[in-house]
């Protein structure tokens, strides 16, 4: 299956009403992390960018996970990026211990 990289950006400030809906959105981000939906999902320490690794058929599949987003009306830019190449400590076999 492909994996695309979402590149995403979230305002500047947070009001009240995205305080509210990070629990949901965090949940949600959870529960298809469970799913084997997603493979990473990254926010930068300045907490204004985002980046997601999606497993699915094409990038029309991609934005329709991230429509799902609790917070999706709160990102100001989403990117979507299908990758050729994707390569982790994650997916790769445990190193074999001898003990």
């Amino acid at each position: 299956m492909p994996k695309f990289v979402v590149s995403l950006r979230l305002p500047a400030l947070f009001n009240q009403e995205f305080m509210a809906l990070i629990p949901s959105h965090w949940a949600l981000i959870q529960q298809l992390i469970e799913d084997h939906v997603i493979e990473t999902y990254a926010i930068s320490a300045d907490r204004t960018r985002g980046w997601i690794t999606i497993n699915a058929d094409d990038e029309a599949a991609v934005q329709a996970v991230v429509e799902q987003f609790p917070l999706y009306s709160f990102l100001t830019e989403v990117e979507i990026d299908e990758l050729f190449i994707f390569d982790s400590a994650k997916t790769r076999f445990p190193r074999l211990s001898l003990n």
